[in-house]
């Protein structure tokens, strides 16, 4: 490893994870230090994206908002960060994975501020839906933590590395929701500016710990050709299909949960509140084991069989929600937050996996094995970058769905009735194009697995 001057102490220039001496002398403690700073910064981006999760929670009849009101809301930060993704996947190479992390946390701070000015009764719907626009930056985070953790590690270890960094991404919703659970509980549901004082800190201490402790890496550059490579890919559509299954799932349900058993169930905001935590924390802490299980079996495989259970899952809050039981609505989706996060973890495993086949199939047709690799690495995180975008509009999909639903029904049986449909066509997709023998790409479903 060597750095230079005129780029500053913080920038890397030589950076080879797949040499097993490089990464166990040098790579391996670099890697994992990005790595924990990076789950942090990117913690607290997840925190503010689904802040509005919360303060829905806040406004009661004093604000005059439908539900109709609320879950476009909720919605409105969704679309945001899902469009801040693209964007945001090319600034590492822009400006350096270190350097952006700063720059990306220090960004949170605009939200937070401005919402804590206008949130109280009186304010418009239209300055609320600004709020919640500007609170879409955190999304972006994820993109671009991910597009520079992709390039730290080694491929046999990528599983391991995206789960745990998005898992612990992921973890921001749930401890905003518990954020906000204690708030209504010790000081009640009138003062959701404590919510937001509460984070001020802590976005200060993400930016703070990017600039002491993470790296750049020289060898990281733009690349918009590689974007244009993997638009014409037809893999980069199915896994663009597949993720917002998973993870448009996790983050609409994250959002909406709360609103939803207050609607369908006429919970209060602390008896929802004590709730919708534990959705997005399983479903953040299972991410990692859906990686760990994709580096042992393969991704096709685990996405398969979650796709199927969540289906499953669907079916029981269908049920649920005609028998009017709490208990087992409260239970099913709590089970399909966490099928969410291992198929997460499954389908972020496959993206690498995909490149990985094809660049092997060259170098056994004779072609550069090192050049093959880094071609391989510059596809997938560009990949990860497109997926992650798409990937997030599916909570949008997801509002507007139940907005819809309990405009017209009441009741969020519809929506689940759509989603239900969807889960199907997932599982016959990933069915179809990796696991389906003899399926062209099959090699993709055991790609980095301990077979």
């Amino acid at each position: 490893m060597t750095t230079t001057a005129h780029r500053g102490a913080r920038w890397i220039e030589h950076w080879d994870p797949e040499d097993e001496t490089f990464w166990a002398e040098t790579g391996k403690r670099i890697a994992r230090r990005n790595l924990w700073f990076s789950v942090l910064a990117e913690h607290i981006g997840f925190s503010v994206w689904t802040l509005w999760s919360v303060l829905v929670l806040f406004m009661g009849p004093s604000y005059g908002f439908s539900a109709a009101d609320k879950f476009l809301l909720v919605s409105t930060p969704t679309l945001i960060g899902a469009l801040m993704r693209l964007p945001y996947t090319f600034a590492v190479a822009k400006f350096g994975g270190r350097n952006w992390t700063i720059i990306s946390a220090v960004l949170l701070l605009v939200p937070v501020v401005l919402t804590a000015v206008v949130l109280h009764p009186g304010t418009s719907l239209g300055t609320f839906l600004l709020m919640a626009a500007l609170g879409g930056v955190g999304g972006g985070n994820f993109a671009s933590s991910m597009a520079n953790i992709n390039t730290f590690y080694p491929e046999r270890y990528k599983g391991w590395a995206l789960g745990l960094n998005a898992g612990g991404g992921n973890l921001g919703v749930a401890v905003i929701q518990l954020v906000g659970l204690l708030v209504i509980g010790l000081a009640g549901a009138t003062v959701p500016r404590l919510v937001l004082y509460i984070y001020l800190p802590l976005i200060v201490l993400a930016a703070l710990c990017a600039a002491l402790f993470m790296d750049n890496l020289a060898t990281v550059r733009g690349d918009t050709k590689a974007m244009r490579e993997v638009v014409r890919n037809g893999h980069t559509w199915v896994m663009s299909f597949l993720y917002i299954g998973t993870f448009g799932s996790f983050i609409g349900y994250s959002f909406a949960f709360g609103l939803v058993l207050q609607n369908q169930f006429g919970r209060t905001p602390l008896q929802a509140a004590a709730v919708t935590f534990l959705g997005p924390l399983l479903g953040s802490l299972s991410r990692p084991i859906g990686g760990r299980l994709s580096d042992r079996v393969g991704g096709a495989r685990v996405t398969f069989a979650t796709f199927g259970a969540m289906a499953l899952a669907t079916v029981v809050l269908v049920l649920a929600s005609s028998a009017n039981s709490l208990a087992l609505f409260t239970v099913a989706f709590i089970v399909l937050f966490v099928l969410t996060g291992i198929g997460n973890g499954s389908t972020y495993k496959m993206i690498p996996a995909i490149f990985q086949v094809k660049a092997r199939s060259a170098i056994e047709r004779g072609a550069d094995e090192a050049g093959e690799l880094r071609n391989a690495r510059r596809l997938s995180g560009a990949l990860i970058g497109l997926a992650g975008a798409l990937g997030a509009l599916g909570g949008l999909f997801i509002n507007l769905a139940f907005r819809q639903s309990f405009a017209s029904a009441h009741s969020g049986v519809p929506a689940f009735l759509a989603f239900l449909g969807f889960y199907a066509v997932c599982v016959g997709v990933t069915w179809v194009v990796y696991l389906r023998k003899p399926a062209p790409d099959a090699r993709i479903a055991l790609a980095g697995a301990e077979v």
